[in-house]
């Protein structure tokens, strides 16, 4: 069983801790390759509807969608990770998942089980907590692809959510969720 982590966030902090405490659940679960993919670290250029990629259901330009959107039709679980940004998710993410219209068709109705983890400064209830979550519906939606967790959390400082004991133990027990 493999998992493929995306973590949108461009620096350490909230994310990161997350992300780290979801592994540390995944872990117990025989057998799991994990993978992370740090989205500020990749090469990856926005889509520019050329679609060249039609042909060949790879992108044609020479970075790093091909191996990221491989990754995710080879994962059985996809946790995307992002802080919020301006009531979305954030640009390098954005950008990974736009990149996954090369391989839609392949993308299309493989069994995946899908984890979000969305960390805002607002408080609880606030739109950003209802319309990233909604993005995602949207898209498993359409690729056919289960949800199986949607979690939001309220993290300011770049250290806030690691000092909450019961967030972090959430995060590590939604490996059962899968």
């Amino acid at each position: 069983m493999k998992a493929l982590l995306l973590n949108g966030s461009p620096r350490q902090g909230n994310t990161c801790a997350a992300l780290e405490a979801l592994t540390k659940g995944l872990e117990h679960i025989q057998g799991m390759e994990i993978e992370e993919v740090k989205a500020a670290e990749v090469s990856v250029g926005p889509c520019i509807a050329c679609e060249c990629c039609g042909s060949s259901s790879h992108c044609t330009f020479d970075d790093d969608t091909n191996q990221i959107v491989d990754a995710v039709a080879a994962a059985d679980i996809i946790v995307f990770a992002t802080p919020v940004y301006w009531w979305g998710v954030t640009a390098q993410l954005k950008t990974i998942i736009d990149k996954f219209y090369c391989q839609s068709q392949t993308l299309h109705d493989l069994k995946k089980k899908i984890g979000v983890i969305v960390i805002g400064e607002a408080e609880q209830g606030d739109a950003q907590y209802e319309i990233i979550p909604k993005q995602f519906d949207c898209i498993c939606n359409y690729l056919g692809w289960e949800i199986a967790f949607s979690k939001t959390y309220t993290a300011a400082a770049p250290d806030d959510l690691s000092k909450s004991a019961d967030a972090m133990n959430e995060l590590e027990s939604l490996w059962k969720l899968f």
